[in-house]
């Protein structure tokens, strides 16, 4: 308990899946929560589940893609906590095509929630955190596919690709510029999701296949379940990873070992 007490937390993509694991865990080790989401009900239940347990959560409505949101959320999260000490880059979506089947369409859509939104929340972050003098991180929510390729995940695997370079660069600038700002990536394979399960509905599978069909991938012998990436956003939050920035997590049971 209390690994994140007097931590401020936004957690964009909050409502559902990983996000919100880590909401909870992050309420449950002291931190205040900011949720924010286009989901704005299952947003809402994730705030009243924090807070019947005795937790400090609010729900703020976020499309990642808008600058202006993004500033937003910044200026409330301030106005009602005071400061900003962690934000977790978590919203994301994937179209899975070819490189001949993605259009521009579904091409701007990966690019713009999961590199884009990823940029916006790191900027606008950095400028909330960068003048409040305490230790602060931000978790970039990127995937083994954007450290590996996968046919059918062109757009999707681009777009995570940019996030693990992204990442490295604003890590770079805040040590660069004295701020106490530290900046990593997490690198999930499957997890048991409503994304991931909209990844292999694109593919031609049933949520039940694709778990079948992707489970034997991870050489542990299981596939991933929110909370345990929601563990490792605990760490990366937290003062106890005060030496790690500009880094690649990787947590995929052993996928990309092979």
């Amino acid at each position: 308990m209390n690994r994140l007490k007097g931590k401020v937390s936004i957690i964009s993509g909050g409502a559902n899946g990983i996000g919100e694991e880590s909401a909870k865990l992050f309420a449950e080790e002291g931190s205040k929560v900011v949720i924010t989401d286009l989901d704005v009900e299952n947003g809402k239940k994730v705030v009243a589940d924090i807070i019947s347990k005795g937790g400090d959560a609010i729900f703020l409505k976020l499309d990642a893609t808008k600058e202006d949101e993004w500033e937003n959320v910044m200026e409330k999260t301030i106005k009602k906590y005071g400061l900003v000490t962690v934000l977790v880059n978590n919203a994301g979506i994937c179209i899975a095509r070819n490189i001949e089947d993605t259009t521009m369409e579904i091409w701007d859509r990966n690019m713009d929630v999961n590199a884009k939104g990823v940029f916006l929340g790191c900027k606008y972050a950095i400028k909330a955190m960068k003048d409040n003098g305490q230790p602060c991180s931000i978790v970039n929510r990127s995937s083994i596919s954007g450290q590996v390729g996968a046919a059918d995940l062109f757009a999707y695997c681009a777009s995570k690709g940019a996030v693990t370079l992204l990442t490295k660069c604003a890590a770079l600038s805040c040590c660069k510029k004295g701020y106490k700002i530290r900046v990593n990536s997490v690198h999930p394979a499957y997890v048991q999701t409503k994304l991931a399960e909209a990844e292999g509905r694109d593919l031609g599978y049933s949520p039940e296949e694709y778990l079948k069909l992707c489970s034997p991938m991870h050489p542990i012998g299981f596939v991933g379940e929110p909370i345990d990436i929601a563990y490792l956003d605990l760490y990366l939050a937290s003062d106890e990873s005060r030496w790690v920035t500009g880094a690649e997590y990787v947590i995929d049971g052993g996928w990309t070992a092979q």
